[in-house]
């Protein structure tokens, strides 16, 4: 993503479930078996940066249900 501001945008898990419209439980398991945002640890804390969500939403967007789903986690 080009716009340096969105990678200074934070997002828990609690936004990105929401965001996404997805349980944070979905959210943690993606975090561990992978297929999910790339994320940032700073100490105990996990957060998304909002330019890593959205490249990461827009490389799943799909025209038809026929079109393969490739290598990632679809979840």
């Amino acid at each position: 993503m080009s716009n340096p501001e969105l990678n200074q945008i934070f997002l828990n898990e609690h936004q990105l479930a929401e965001r996404q419209q997805r349980s944070v439980k979905t959210i943690r398991n993606q975090r561990i078996i992978g297929g999910g945002v790339p994320f940032c640890r700073f100490g105990r804390s996990v957060r998304y940066r909002l330019s890593d969500v959205i490249d990461w939403g827009n490389a799943r967007v799909v025209s038809s249900t026929s079109e393969p789903k490739g290598g990632a986690s679809h979840g």
